[in-house]
Parts: structure tokens; C-alpha cells; sequence
């Protein structure tokens, strides 16, 4: 991962060449603990199979991602996770098997600049990437130390994991019995049998005036006025659930999923429980994250989708787990 990025999905990526715009369950650091829990399906819920209407047809897709048009999609049955993986689950698998991250082994990843400290932010200078001057590469952030040195999780155990590539996620979910979900998974489960709706909740954004999920209030990328109740990430298990029971699939941090991103590969294929490219350049991420505003990456929409190069780290990006049913 180097530090020469493009714009795009308020997010860097290490491929200049390329734009794209409560804890529930115990993984156990112990070998005995890990062949319990091993393939677990805790913490998780069963997506019947069947069809359902992907995409959107609506003006405020992304042309270029690829978000057009409805389309009737097959999918197998599959277990998924009610919320993305947390620092303390994380932490399991890192205590089992001394994994190291990308993040870690670069030496530095990305951190948004309205959540460094005023002293570190006087001694950093942003990566001068053109749109994407909110973002400084911090030497030490990784996982542990989200803003860089001098910063720890102790009280974020129950957030979403940050600074993951989508290398470190398969490794995870290797360790766990699990696997990344497919887009086609990722969405249908976000949708929780809602049938072409913008959100996961319906289509109106704060239904009553009550915020549904954590994204970015005020003037982006300057003033966040937090009337959602968080600045940064918000714990995994926040705001309500969808009608799967699915916490946090809109905001809060973007979600790896296993395929390979194209914005035309589903206009060609439309067969049953599909996967994306054979091969591809990027991987493709869902559910927008905390830095997601309507003026830049209204992403937080349920049928979004954007991309990011398998070994990049960034302080808005998680995942979820699914088992195949």
C-alpha cells in the first residue's frame, strides 16, 4: 500500500491508476475455546434461500458503480452476521495465531484528520491527494492504535474492527470457519426483506427524525455536528436493526465482501447466487461508513456499492462474516 491515491467513496486506495469513488459471540483466543467455536454459527442469522430484487434503478445510483439496473437474483440459503466483527473478536484471532496486518507490516495506514488530536495533526502534513485531503497516513495506526501512537481500543472493544484489508478479513475468516459474503448475500441481507427500498429501514432517511444509523451531520469534511451520537465509529451493535435482524449495514464502516468488483459484470451474468469476476483488481465493499454525507458518497444506500485494492487500510473499514447454510 503506498500513499499516491485517488478520490473516491471519501476513502484513499493504494491503486492510482483506478478511481471508485455488542460483541455476540465468543471466537475464544484458546485452542480448545477456537475448535468449539469454530464454524459457529453464534451470533448469527439465517438468510432463507430465494429471490430478490438487487440494485437500483433510482437517480441517486453511481453510474459508474455499477448499481444499475433491478435485477431478480437467486440466492441459496446462508448464515450471516448480525453485526461486523469487533476489536475483541479480532483481538481473539490475532492472540490464537500471532497474525500480523497489512497495516501492521506497511508500517502506517489512513486516518481521518477530524479524529487525529491537534498536536499530531501539526506535525502531519495530509497525503496532498487531490479530493481526498481529509485523510493523513499515520505512521503506527493500525488495528490496536486506530489514530496512530498513543491511541488504543481498551474502551472500543465492542466496535467494529478498523485498519483491515480485505487480505487481513480472509484470514479471519479462515481462522473462523467463515467466509466474506457475496454481494448478492451481503445485500439481500441488508435489505431484511425489504423489497426496493433506499435503506435498510424504508425510504425515508430519519424516519420521525430518528437517526437509523451513523453517517456524517454538518459540513463535510469540516464540521460534524454528531446528531446521530458519534463522530468516529459507534459500537457494532447500534441503532436498530433491520428486519433480519442485521445491526449497522448502512454507515459506520464499509464491509468487505469476497468479489471482485466490476461495474458491468452483472449486466452479462445473471445466473443464480453470483459471485463477481473471476479475477479482478479490486475488491468490492458495502454500507457506506461514518464519513458518508449526501454533498460526497451517499453510499449509505442499501444497493451501493464501491471497491478498494485487497491489501488497503483505512480507519473506516470493517467486515461481516456468513456460513453457507
Amino acid at each position: 500500500m503506498d500513499k499516491e491515491s485517488i478520490p473516491g467513496c471519501c476513502m484513499p486506495t493504494n491503486d492510482a491508476s483506478k478511481a471508485c469513488c455488542h460483541q455476540d459471540s465468543d471466537s475464544g483466543a484458546e485452542s480448545e475455546k477456537r475448535s468449539v467455536s469454530w464454524g459457529s454459527r453464534d451470533g448469527m442469522v439465517l438468510v432463507e434461500e430465494g429471490s430478490f430484487l438487487m440494485g437500483t434503478d433510482s437517480e441517486e445510483a453511481w453510474d459508474k458503480d455499477g448499481e444499475k439496473p433491478v435485477r431478480e437474483v437467486e440466492v441459496d440459503a446462508y448464515y450471516i452476521s448480525k453485526y461486523t466483527v469487533t476489536n475483541a473478536e479480532f483481538a481473539a484471532f490475532v492472540d490464537d495465531t500471532d497474525y500480523v496486518t497489512d497495516a501492521e507490516k506497511f508500517g502506517w495506514s489512513y486516518v481521518f484528520h477530524y479524529l487525529l488530536p491537534k498536536s499530531l495533526l501539526k506535525r502531519l502534513q495530509p497525503q496532498n491527494v487531490q479530493g481526498l485531503e481529509w485523510w493523513y497516513g499515520v505512521e503506527g495506526a493500525h488495528w490496536r492504535k486506530p489514530e496512530g501512537p498513543g491511541s488504543n481500543i481498551k474502551k472500543r472493544m465492542d466496535h467494529p474492527v478498523i485498519h483491515v484489508s480485505w487480505a487481513d478479513a480472509e484470514a479471519y475468516c479462515k481462522w473462523k470457519g467463515h467466509r466474506l459474503p457475496t454481494e448478492a448475500e451481503w445485500e439481500k441481507a441488508a435489505r431484511g426483506g425489504l423489497e426496493q427500498q433506499m435503506y435498510a429501514w424504508g425510504d425515508e432517511l430519519t424516519p420521525k427524525g430518528k437517526h437509523r444509523c451513523n453517517i456524517w451531520q454538518g459540513r463535510f469534511p469540516h464540521q460534524n455536528s454528531a446528531e446521530d451520537g458519534f463522530v468516529g465509529t459507534a459500537p457494532a451493535k447500534s441503532f436498530r436493526a433491520n428486519g433480519f435482524g442485521l445491526y449497522n449495514v448502512a454507515g459506520n464502516v464499509w464491509e468487505w465482501c469476497n468479489d471482485w468488483f466490476s461495474s458491468d459484470w452483472h449486466l452479462k451474468n445473471k445466473g443464480p447466487n453470483p459471485q463477481g469476476p473471476e479475477f479482478g483488481q479490486r475488491r468490492l465493499m458495502k454500507g457506506g461508513s461514518y464519513l458518508c454525507h449526501y454533498s460526497y458518497c451517499n453510499r449509505y444506500r442499501v444497493a451501493a456499492r464501491t471497491s478498494n485494492t485487497p491489501d488497503t487500510s483505512t480507519g473506516n473499514l470493517g467486515f461481516r462474516t456468513v456460513l453457507s447454510a
